[in-house]
């Protein structure tokens, strides 16, 4: 049995399914159910014995430490995150509660629970920390792709904070013993994201007729993985990796912004024509860039594919494919998680960035 936090939300929702498809080993989902946690994203599991989903916070550390002691994982996964850039430049207090606070309540349970165990099982044990590329900063054009021993440079609240969990896990394990792994990826995408990161809001946005906003001259440049292939990467650093290592997770397709996005626009023009028969490209929207706006990422992920065997299966033509389809195929889950709440959101981050 392992135990999963944050396993409602995008990642983690997608890791649970791609654990289920892989194996039939118990899960215990632990998640708060904020506004981009979603019970919806594993629906496929109603019934399923394997899966036990509590509703909780990795910053209530006497419910972690409970769970630890009822069902006696042999690994904690944490995917418990607050994600998005701009939310953290609105308010950045819930980014350092979730992901610096919450996670040393993690750690700190679980180290109690590692402590207590004996032989095979605390030998076996390990906590696997879920990051992101953010954390290393920025790159100019013509520098070399982030390896694991690129140093901390974070530009954001999220970032920092990231990289402010990161350094906590690192510290427990060299510290304390605890058996931990990091993999820190690049921008993901796929069926489940919440629809305010760039690819999932283009998608709603052309279908629904309203612009598409485009951060600055859209030349900001990520490395884009296809998140069951992240899943998929996760599975293999739990069962191969070195503990205490680092390992980037990335998907070897470096592109722009205003690639992407003229991209989806392409597709849907193909797909899903507008009724008016123009390309859904004259939606796009140019806006004031956000504050602190890091330029390019790349991932170097040559380690895990040295060490571990993994590479992606997905190339970004066949994920946004797949992507696209699904959220065509899935209005009715777009639409509910489209609250109020939502849509307030968007009106406040893009009403006074148009020109």
């Amino acid at each position: 049995m392992i135990l999963v936090t944050g396993g409602a939300g995008f990642i983690g929702a997608n890791f649970v399914l791609e654990w289920f498809a892989d194996r039939d080993e118990a899960v215990i989902n632990l998640d708060k159910l904020t506004y981009a946690g979603n019970l919806q994203n594993l629906a496929s599991l109603a019934g399923d014995e394997r899966h036990q989903f509590v509703r909780g916070d990795i910053c209530d550390g006497e419910l972690i430490a409970r769970l630890l002691a009822e069902h006696q994982p042999r690994a904690v996964i944490n995917f418990a995150a607050e994600s998005h850039v701009d939310r953290s430049i609105h308010g950045p207090g819930e980014f350092i509660e979730t992901n610096v606070v919450g996670t040393f309540r993690l750690l700190d349970a679980v180290r109690g629970y590692w402590n207590g165990l004996e032989g095979e099982a605390k030998a076996g044990f390990r906590f696997l920390h879920v990051s992101t590329d953010e954390v290393y900063g920025t790159l100019a054009a013509d520098d070399p792709a982030f390896s694991e021993s690129n140093r901390y440079e974070p530009n954001s609240p999220y970032s920092a904070s990231k990289a402010a969990s990161d350094h906590l896990v690192r510290a427990w394990h060299h510290t304390y013993g605890l058996p931990t792994l990091i993999t820190n990826c690049s921008n993901n995408y796929g069926p489940l994201q919440f629809p305010e990161k760039l690819i999932p809001l283009m998608i709603v946005n052309a279908l629904g007729g309203k612009p598409l906003p485009v951060y600055g001259d859209g030349m900001q440049i990520r490395d884009w993985l296809y998140v069951a292939d992240h899943c998929r990467a996760i599975m293999r650093v739990l069962d191969g990796g070195k503990v205490g290592e680092t390992y980037n997770i990335g998907g070897w397709n470096e592109k722009p912004n205003i690639e992407i996005v003229k991209t989806i626009c392409a597709m849907l023009d193909d797909v899903r024509p507008r009724n008016d028969g123009a390309s859904y490209a004259e939606q796009i929207t140019y806006v004031t860039d956000r504050p602190g706006h890091d330029r390019r990422y790349a991932i170097d992920a040559r380690k895990i594919e040295a060490e571990l065997g993994w590479r992606p299966d997905e190339s970004f033509d066949t994920g946004i494919a797949k992507t696209i389809q699904w959220y065509l195929d899935n209005g009715s889950w777009t639409e509910a998680v489209q609250s109020g709440a939502y849509r307030e959101w968007l009106d406040t981050n893009y009403a006074d960035r148009t020109g």
